[in-house]
């Protein structure tokens, strides 16, 4: 088997569709159809099905898809290393972070990284935790930073700080006078709420069922800008990171502690278990550190 006939496989199970596969790698799509084909014949089973013009993988072909990545991902880890032996002239990284943390947390790291190493590419992506780990293990992002816990067995975590979550109010709630609120204020107002497959939802339901009930928002949003325009615009509280809130500074909406018990979260840092480590990874990471130790998080 070539590396180039893996190489087209992999594209194809991207794209799940032969004419975009074929686009992508620049090469024509009845030219990578005849390459599939003799890889197919070579193993000696279909790795797709055709059904009209929908492509689909086989279970051959999954097999062949998890193995392909483990290649690849070695392949990158010989490059990485290599790469290194001329120091960090050059070279990519990209970061998998909250959408909650992007803004207030990483551009300190993100500057100071690109005044000492300008030739570095760095991207910044913010996704949320789930896509974050599916995007390290198919080796698209080198880092990512996520709530914890985090239990995968190919994720590697390090934790980074404690989040406390607070309430944010209209000002002309009544709510919004009081110094702290405990979680069962979600009960008796209106919420605006991520959805239940967040990781901060999940977190919030959890913790409400010590107060035996389930939050019921009257809206469920799944950008934090959208619900803090809705909590600005009065439709209803939110629960979101109090570092987030002070940064955004709404001047149409107070937020107040959660207590008895708080609310908090493990913000941390998860990479690829026995993967390389570049050092352009290696020093952000000691970068992000600086910076959660200088602007006093907890």
């Amino acid at each position: 088997m070539e590396l180039k006939h893996l190489e087209y496989f992999m594209a194809v199970c991207k794209e799940l569709h032969f004419t975009r596969a074929a686009e992508k790698l620049g090469i024509a799509q009845p030219s990578l159809s005849q390459q599939i084909r003799l890889l197919e014949h070579e193993i000696g089973t279909p790795l797709f099905d055709r059904i009209g013009k929908k492509t689909v993988i086989t279970e051959a072909g999954k097999l062949l898809q998890h193995h392909g990545y483990n290649i690849f991902h070695e392949l990158l880890q010989a490059r990485t290393a290599i790469s290194e032996l001329q120091g960090l002239e050059r070279g990519t990284l990209k970061i998998g972070a909250l959408l909650t943390v992007v803004n207030y947390l990483l551009p300190p790291t993100v500057i100071e990284f690109h005044r000492k190493y300008p030739n570095i590419e760095l991207s910044v992506f913010g996704l949320r935790t789930g896509d974050i780990y599916n995007e390290l293990l198919k080796n698209e992002l080198d880092l990512g930073i996520v709530m914890l816990p985090m239990e995968h067995d190919d994720l590697e975590s390090i934790p980074l700080y404690k989040e406390n979550l607070a309430l944010a109010s209209p000002v002309d709630y009544p709510v919004a006078q009081q110094p702290f609120v405990t979680l069962d204020i979600l009960k008796r107002v209106p919420s605006v709420l991520l959805p239940g497959t967040y990781f901060m939802r999940q977190l919030i339901n959890e913790k409400c069922r010590s107060y035996d009930f389930t939050p019921q928002p009257v809206m469920e949003m799944t950008t934090m800008e959208s619900i803090i325009n809705m909590v600005s615009k009065g439709v209803g509280v939110t629960i979101l990171p109090k570092a987030y809130l002070d940064y955004i500074d709404n001047q149409h909406i107070q937020t107040i502690p959660i207590q008895n018990p708080a609310l908090t979260t493990q913000i941390g840092v998860v990479y690829r278990r026995n993967k390389y480590l570049c050092a352009a990874s290696r020093i952000f990471m000691e970068q992000l550190i600086t910076t959660i130790k200088s602007e006093c998080f907890d």
